[in-house]
């Protein structure tokens, strides 16, 4: 899925680690890093479009095939993940108070 195509009404899930996050990340997201997803899978709505995201679209491709895999059938990635979500002048808020940044 391509940035444009984000309803605003679906679920953001950002998979990415603790600093990444913090530093920005789309406003309304969900954040729950990628290697705590096999412990906390229950968390992840199956009844609702999920889209999955992380810095570039590769963690996040690897979180969607996982959930597949485990039975889940409305998960799909965001195509370039944060970048392409930051460069097409989607909202990016941070936790820390200062300019929100994708690193």
């Amino acid at each position: 899925m391509t940035v444009t195509d984000v309803p605003s009404t679906a679920y953001l899930l950002d998979v990415r680690e603790d600093d990444e996050w913090t530093a920005g990340h789309a406003p309304g997201a969900v954040h729950l890093p990628m290697m705590e997803i096999p412990a906390r899978m229950a968390e992840v709505p199956q009844d609702r479009e999920v889209v999955v995201v992380c810095r570039v679209g590769g963690r996040s491709g690897q979180v969607v095939g996982y959930l597949i895999q485990q039975g889940w059938e409305n998960v799909i990635n965001l195509e370039g993940g944060m970048m392409s979500w930051a460069a097409a002048g989607r909202p990016v808020v941070s936790d820390t108070g200062s300019a929100a940044e994708i690193i």
